[in-house]
C-alpha cells in the first residue's frame, strides 16, 4: 500500500521526517518497503523565466533562450516545440542530477552554441510521461519558486506491506493510529457529524438473503444527493491519487478511491437516473451474468452477493461497479452506497471470477463495522465540497454487527510470553491508544475490549503482540538457549522430528538437499504417474500442474548441473506430492538422484558409475533414520514405469509399498536432456507407522561379546526369480546366534543348471555367554539350510 506524506499528516499532527517514520513503521510491524522521494529530489530545480526565444543559427528544430532563473541570466538550447517568449518553465541548472536518467547535468556545445542548463519536462522531471514539450507553469509562479512547489507534487510516498490480518492499516488513517500509539504523533479523528438532509429521498435498499445467507450483508447505506456537477477533479487530489499509483477519472470517482486509501473504507456511487427503481441485494445464480465497469462481462456462480435493480444486477458487492449505472461526465444525481459484505463470501467471489480490486482487498480482510453511517456522512461532505449539489436523507437496511471481543488479560502473560515488564499505566495507555477499551479489575488485572476494526484480536496472547510491538520488540532482551530446549519434542511434532532425522541422514550420505518448485510441465508429470491436479492459472506455461512425484522436478535439476559441466550430482528434497485436488490429497514424500560417478575421484578407488544398488542403499538409510528396521522390509520388482524396468523394485513393509528405487527409465532422458544412468528413489513418510511420542531414556551401552566368533559360508541354489532379500531374510532368522548375514557372490554359468543360479552368503555366529562348540555350529548350519529351502526352494551347492 502507497501514502504521502502530507496524507498522512492529514491524520497525525507530527514534525516527523519521513525517514524517522520509516523506522518507525518497521518497528512497529508495518515493514516499510521503501520511499520514494517524489519532490524531494527537485530541490535544486526551480522557476524560470524565458526572456528572450531566437532561432539557432546551426539547426532548424533547435532555438535559443535568455533565461532568468534565481542562478541569474543564462543561454539554454532548446528544442521543444512549445518553448515561448514569457513563459515560465523547469529549470535544471548545470550540476544538478535529471531524475528520469540519473546523469548529471553538465554545461556543453549543442552544435556549436554552448548551453548553460536545461529547461526540462514532465519525464524528465520523473513525475509523467510527457517529453514532448517542456513543463508550461503559466504566469503565476514567481522566478525561484521551488520546482516542487510550483508543480504542487506531494511526497514523499511511502509503500509499506501489510498483513493479511491488518485490515485496519489498509487505510491511512489506521496506519496513522498506530504511529500515534507508538508516540510519534497525535491522532485526528475525521469529521463525520450528521449533515441535515435537503429532501425525503425516495429510493431504498432492502436485502433478500435466505435465513443462512444473512451475514452476506449486515447492513446497507444508501444516501441520495442530487444536482451534482461531476467534472475533474482539484488539482490536489489528482496529484494525491497519481502519487500512489491511481488514475484520475472523475470527481465521483475519485472521492471512492480516495476514500478506499484515505480511510480503508471503499464506497460506490451509481448513477442515480440510470437505476431503475430501487435497490435490493441477494446471491446470484449459476450463469447469470455482469458487465463490470472495466469492460468485461463476467459469468456468475451460484451464491455471489450481487446488488441488483428492477432491471438486473448493478453491482457485484464488495469488488466492482456495473457498466449499466456507472457515474460519468452528464451525471447529475447519486447513489452514494456505504455497505459491509462478508469477507470469505468476498474472497470467493474475487478468486472465482479472477477480479482483483483495491475494494475487494479490504472487504475480504475486514472493515471497521462501526464506520459505516459515520462513512456516509464523512463522503457526503467531500461529495459536496467538490461537485456541489445537496443531500437527501439516508436509507439504511439491515443493522451494524457487532464484532468486539472481551478478552481478560494478565500482566504476567507480557513477561511470560516476551520478557517485559510494563506498568499498569503503561499497559493501559499503549491499548487505548490502539483503541481498546480497558478497564483495571485489581493489580496487573484487566477486562479488554478489542475495537470494532481489529478482527484480529481474540485472545490474551493477541494483546500480548499489541503491547511488545508498540513498546518495542527491540526491547526484548536476547537470550540464549541451548539446543535441547530450542528444538525439541515439545517444539517440533514427531512427523517434523522425523523428517529432520531423515535429511540428516541423506546429507551424510552425500546428497544436496534442493527446493524446486511444487509445479511441473504437463508431459514431466504423465511421465511421472500423470497430472491429477492441474492449476486454473498457472505461473508459467511450462508449470500447469501439481506434482504428483518429486523425481520430475530432481531429474530436471540432474539435466541443468550436467550441462553446466556438474557430472556427478547428488541432490534430494523432502516435500509434498500432490494425488488429487480435495483438502489432504497431498502426502509427504523424500526423493534423491544420482548420476555420474558414485564417489568422488580418487587414486585408491577405481571410478564406478551409480546404479541401483546406490539408490536402494539410500532409501533404506533414510527410511532406517525414519524409524524403521531395515530388516523389516522386504524387497519386490513392481516399481512403476518412470524406473528402469530391469534395474528397480520396490521396498515394501508388510503390503504397504514404502519406497521405489533404481534407475530411471532411460526413455526419460530425451525429454529431460541428461546423460548417462540416473539412479533414484523415493519414499512416502505418510504411508509409515506413525512415529510413538514417548519419554526417551537413556540406552544401556550394548557391549560386543567377548567370545570368539564363527564364519561360516553358504552357497546355495535357487530358481533364477528367487530375490537375493528373500533368502538373506530367511537365512537371518534362522538361529539366535547369527549376527550378521552378507550376499557376497552370484553365479549363473557353467557347472549352474539352466534356470538356477548360486548365491553364496556369509554368516557369522557368535553367542553372548559361551564359546560356541561343534555341535553349536553343525545345529545352526542345519537351521540355515532348512530355513533357506522351507522359504525360497534354496540346496545347498555342494
Amino acid at each position: 500500500m502507497k501514502f504521502t506524506l502530507p496524507w498522512l499528516q492529514e491524520h497525525l499532527e507530527t514534525d516527523a521526517d519521513a525517514e524517522s517514520l520509516g523506522r518507525t513503521l518497521t518497528h512497529i510491524g508495518i515493514e516499510l518497503e521503501g520511499i520514494e522521494p517524489r519532490g524531494s529530489d527537485l530541490a535544486a530545480f526551480s522557476v524560470a523565466h524565458v526572456t528572450g526565444v531566437r532561432q539557432h543559427p546551426n539547426a532548424d528544430k533547435l532555438k535559443l533562450c535568455v533565461v532568468e532563473s534565481k542562478h541569474g541570466t543564462c543561454e539554454v538550447v532548446c528544442g521543444a516545440p512549445n518553448v515561448r517568449l514569457g513563459m515560465k518553465g523547469v529549470f535544471a541548472p548545470e550540476g544538478v542530477t535529471i531524475p528520469a536518467t540519473g546523469t548529471v547535468l553538465k554545461r556543453s556545445k549543442i552544435r556549436g552554441v554552448e548551453s548553460q542548463g536545461m529547461l526540462c519536462s514532465a519525464r524528465e522531471l520523473g513525475i509523467g510521461e510527457d517529453h514532448d514539450g517542456i513543463i508550461d507553469l503559466g504566469d503565476d509562479p514567481e522566478v525561484g519558486t521551488p520546482a516542487a512547489e510550483a508543480l504542487g507534487l506531494e511526497g514523499p510516498v511511502f509503500d509499506v506491506a501489510i498483513t493479511p490480518n491488518r485490515g485496519d492499516c489498509f487505510g491511512v488513517h489506521g496506519i496513522a493510529r498506530d504511529l500515534a500509539a507508538a508516540g510519534i504523533g497525535e491522532l485526528k479523528e475525521p469529521d463525520t457529524a450528521p449533515l441535515p438532509a435537503a429532501f425525503e429521498t425516495s429510493r431504498t435498499v432492502r436485502l433478500d438473503f435466505p435465513e443462512e445467507a444473512k451475514d452476506a450483508c449486515p447492513v446497507f447505506v444508501l444516501r441520495e444527493i442530487r444536482g451534482v456537477a461531476n467534472g475533474e477533479s482539484p488539482s490536489w487530489l489528482q496529484e494525491r491519487l497519481n502519487a500512489v499509483g491511481l488514475r484520475p477519472i472523475s470527481a465521483l470517482v475519485d472521492v471512492t478511491n480516495w476514500s478506499t486509501v484515505d480511510m480503508g473504507r471503499p464506497l460506490h456511487v451509481f448513477d442515480a437516473d440510470k437505476v431503475q427503481g430501487d435497490l435490493y441485494l441477494r446471491l446470484s445464480e449459476a450463469g447469470e451474468t455482469f458487465t463490470g465497469l472495466d469492460g468485461k462481462t463476467y459469468t456468475l456462480a451460484a451464491g455471489m452477493t450481487v446488488i441488483c435493480d428492477d432491471g438486473g444486477i448493478v453491482s457485484l458487492a464488495g469488488i466492482m461497479g456495473g457498466a449499466s449505472t456507472g457515474c460519468d461526465e452528464t451525471t447529475e444525481n447519486v447513489l452514494l452506497e456505504v455497505a459491509v459484505f462478508d469477507p470469505a463470501r468476498t474472497a470467493r467471489t474475487g478468486r472465482t471470477l479472477g477480479i482483483d480490486s483495491d475494494a475487494r482487498t479490504r472487504f475480504e480482510r475486514g472493515l471497521d463495522m462501526s464506520f459505516v453511517r459515520p462513512a456516509a456522512e464523512w463522503a457526503t461532505r467531500m461529495i459536496l465540497a467538490l461537485t456541489g449539489g445537496e443531500a437527501g436523507s439516508v436509507s439504511v437496511a439491515g443493522a451494524v454487527p457487532d464484532p468486539r471481543v472481551r478478552i481478560p488479560f494478565a500482566k504476567r502473560e507480557l513477561t511470560r510470553l516476551t520478557g517485559l515488564e510494563l506498568d499498569d499505566a503503561s499497559i493501559m495507555r499503549i491499548l487505548v491508544d490502539l483503541g481498546f477499551e480497558i478497564a483495571a479489575e485489581g493489580e496487573g488485572r484487566f477486562e479488554v475490549t478489542t475495537p470494532p476494526w481489529r478482527h484480529d484480536c481474540a485472545r490474551p496472547a493477541d494483546l500480548v503482540e499489541e503491547l511488545a510491538r508498540i513498546h518495542g520488540f527491540d526491547r526484548i532482551a536476547a537470550e540464549s538457549m541451548r539446543r535441547d530446549e530450542a528444538v525439541n519434542r515439545v517444539v517440533l511434532d514427531s512427523s517434523q522430528l522425523r523428517r529432520a532425522r531423515l535429511r540428516r541422514a541423506l546429507a551424510a550420505r552425500g546428497l544436496d538437499e534442493t527446493v524446486t518448485f511444487s509445479f511441473v510441465g504437463d508431459r514431466e508429470a504423465q511421465a511421472f504417474g500423470g497430472a491429477p491436479v492441474r492449476l486454473a492459472n498457472p505461473i508459467s506455461s511450462d508449470l500447469v500442474a501439481m506434482r504428483p512425484s518429486l523425481l520430475p522436478s530432481l531429474a530436471a535439476a540432474v539435466a541443468r548441473n550436467q550441462a553446466r559441466a556438474l557430472d556427478d550430482p547428488a541432490l534430494f528434497e523432502v516435500a509434498a506430492v500432490y494425488t488429487d485436488a480435495r483438502a489432504g490429497g497431498q502426502e509427504w514424500a523424500a526423493a534423491g538422484v544420482r548420476a555420474g560417478r558414485a564417489s568422488p575421484r580418487h587414486w585408491a578407488v577405481p571410478d564406478r558409475a551409480a546404479d541401483a544398488l546406490d539408490a536402494k542403499g539410500d532409501a533404506l538409510a533414510a527410511l532406517e533414520a525414519a524409524g524403521l528396521d531395515p530388516e523389516k522390509l522386504e524387497v519386490a520388482r513392481a516399481a512403476p514405469g518412470h524406473f528402469h524396468p530391469g534395474r528397480s523394485g520396490v521396498l515394501t513393509l508388510g503390503r504397504t509399498v514404502v519406497a521405489h528405487f533404481g534407475e530411471l527409465n532411460p526413455k526419460l532422458a530425451g525429454l529431460f536432456d541428461w546423460t548417462g544412468a540416473v539412479a533414484a528413489f523415493e519414499l512416502f513418510l505418510d504411508r509409515l507407522p506413525r512415529p510413538k511420542r514417548k519419554k526417551t531414556r537413556a540406552k544401556p551401552m550394548l557391549v560386543a561379546s567377548a567370545y570368539q566368533p564363527v564364519d561360516r559360508d553358504f552357497a546355495f541354489l535357487v530358481d533364477d526369480d528367487v530375490a537375493a532379500g528373500d533368502l538373506l531374510a530367511a537365512v537371518r532368522g534362522a538361529s539366535e546366534l547369527i549376527r550378521e548375514v552378507t550376499l557376497f557372490d552370484v553365479y549363473a554359468g557353467k557347472g549352474v543348471p539352466s534356470g538356477k543360479r548360486s548365491m553364496a552368503v556369509a554368516v557369522r555366529l557368535q553367542a553372548l555367554d559361551r564359546t560356541l562348540g561343534d555341535a553349536d555350529i553343525e545345529e545352526a548350519a542345519r537351521r540355515v539350510t532348512e530355513a533357506a529351502s522351507a522359504a525360497c526352494g534354496a540346496e545347498l551347492r555342494r
